[in-house]
């Protein structure tokens, strides 16, 4: 069984700077397509915050990002990094790590990683 696990979240004031990591391992994996990385608040849905293809050709950011964030990838390690710097409060949410997988059988899923929580506080 394919999992995704999400680490480098955690708590930090305005303006401040966090990475965050998600690798894929687990059951058979061919070949993975896009990656990213969503959040959501509680009581709300869940939203893209970046996402970007295989080769990296194209990465698409959520307007709310404005620059601050950086998504990145090592497909030979299967891992997806989103680097966000000058946090705001706003940016507070459980980011879940998303990867769209070919697997066993050439049959291609969306896994989801269970999220790491991010806090931007004073």
């Amino acid at each position: 069984q394919v999992q995704l696990v999400e680490s480098g979240g955690g708590s930090v004031q305005p303006g401040g700077s966090l990475r965050l990591a998600c690798t894929a391992s687990g059951g058979y994996i061919f070949k993975i397509n896009d990656m990213g990385w969503y959040r959501q608040v509680q009581g709300k849905e869940r939203e893209m915050v970046a996402r970007m293809t295989r080769s990296g050709s194209s990465k698409n950011y959520a307007d709310f990002v404005e620059g601050r964030f950086t998504i990145s990838r090592d497909n030979s390690k299967n891992m997806v990094y989103l680097q966000m710097s000058s946090l705001k409060p706003e940016d507070t949410a459980v980011y879940y790590c998303y990867a769209d997988i070919i697997g066993l059988g050439y049959a291609r899923d969306d896994h989801w990683g269970r999220g790491t929580q991010v806090t931007v506080s004073s």
